[in-house]
């Protein structure tokens, strides 16, 4: 097992009836700024507990964050901040409200320009405002870690960032407030969080025994409950296994003291930037291509998902891992959510962009062993077709 450090601060309040105790977790003399997305919030009656909880401190509100959440709307938001000298940020959403209010958090006393914020991924944030979160779509596990990722709009760029300083305050995970999710979010927050446990597990051995079994665990959790969250919608035990698996997907732990890949995300944020193709979607894509391509730099590892978690152990050992890859996609596919380019009406001109933006972008030595260059990446995208 490789050296780690682990740090974690974020404090979480889980179950139901929970949001009445935002009345304890935000300071008494906070100036708020509760951030949230669409109509969702109001139409549920969310916000409305959120504010009722916030009692008589000072509530403003921003509106409009987008699923994949853009530097031109952010920064409206810090400005009004600034304008209106607010001290704590609240998000009230999924994880694209919670990324953006990490990045707004950053942004508001940054001495600079907040782009580069994103193009250091975060190396030059020194502080950030307090902020909580309310987590309303079980999916990226930005509720419980220091992560975040931003597109800017003008240029098409997505990038990430991380910093201590973005740890959320608390989270509140009310596992009821995801019953009237369309199934489409439904589905491609089990993907996400499928595909952030694969970046993490499917790597190379290097002892790490409990990472191991944390991950398979999470895998076949999500594997059991997926097509359940689908169906039985107002499953009380379902919807809470499925809002806690996510958030431990990626909270650091079974990333501690493992290599990580993370490839996967850099090829679909392009296809997201360039194409709009929700974020697990393009996951859901490039996955199945990339564990096939890069098998050979894989292939303990794939064999041992294939045994743990698809319990496949008959066959050769290409046989196997050709299976577990198959399954995959598979289970993805099951939940409605495709998994060719050409399902999204995508081909050769769609490549070839993906690839250019990949090289823009410092995107050509990716993956665990930073093996996966702009042609690998290409033979992945071409896989994909």
């Amino acid at each position: 097992m490789q050296n780690f450090e682990f740090y974690n601060p974020t404090k979480i309040v889980f179950g139901t009836e929970t949001i009445s105790r935002l009345a304890e977790l935000v300071p008494s003399d906070a100036r708020v700024l509760i951030l949230y997305g669409g109509s969702s919030a109001q139409k549920n009656g969310t916000l409305d507990e959120v504010k009722a909880a916030l009692g008589a401190r000072t509530v403003h509100e921003f509106a409009g964050i987008e699923p994949n959440p853009t530097y031109e709307t952010l920064m409206r938001a810090v400005e009004q901040i600034r304008s209106e000298k607010l001290d704590f940020l609240l998000a009230v959403g999924g994880g694209s409200v919670i990324d953006g209010t990490k990045f707004v958090a950053a942004a508001v006393n940054f001495n600079g320009d907040p782009w580069e914020i994103l193009l250091t991924h975060g190396q030059n944030v020194d502080g950030a405002l307090p902020f909580g979160s309310v987590l309303t779509l079980p999916a990226t596990g930005s509720e419980m870690n220091c992560g975040a990722v931003i597109t800017r709009s003008e240029t098409q760029t997505k990038l990430a960032f991380l910093s201590p300083h973005v740890f959320p305050r608390f989270s509140v995970l009310d596992p009821s407030k995801t019953y009237t999710l369309p199934r489409r979010q439904i589905a491609n927050g089990v993907v996400d969080a499928f595909v952030h446990t694969v970046e993490q597990y499917l790597t190379y051995p290097v002892g790490g025994m409990v990472q191991d079994r944390f991950a398979e665990g999470l895998l076949q959790t999500l594997i059991e409950i997926g097509p359940k969250a689908l169906e039985t919608p107002e499953d009380a035990d379902v919807r809470a296994n499925l809002m806690w698996v996510a958030t431990m997907a990626l909270n650091g732990l079974i990333g501690a003291g493992v290599p990580q890949d993370w490839a996967t995300h850099m090829i679909g944020h392009e296809l997201t930037a360039a194409h709009g193709i929700d974020h697990a979607r393009t996951l859901a894509i490039v996955l199945p291509s990339l564990l096939n391509v890069q098998r050979e730099q894989k292939r303990e590892k794939l064999l041992q998902y294939a045994a743990r978690v698809w319990q496949i152990n008959s066959g050769t050992e290409d046989q196997r891992i050709d299976e577990a890859i198959r399954r995959t996609a598979q289970f993805f596919e099951s939940l409605g959510v495709k998994t060719r380019l050409a399902d999204y009406e995508l081909g050769t001109e769609a490549i070839d962009n993906i690839v250019a933006q990949l090289e823009i972008h410092g995107m050509t030595a990716l993956g665990e062993r930073k093996d996966i260059t702009l042609d690998v990446s290409r033979s992945i995208l071409e896989g994909a077709r």
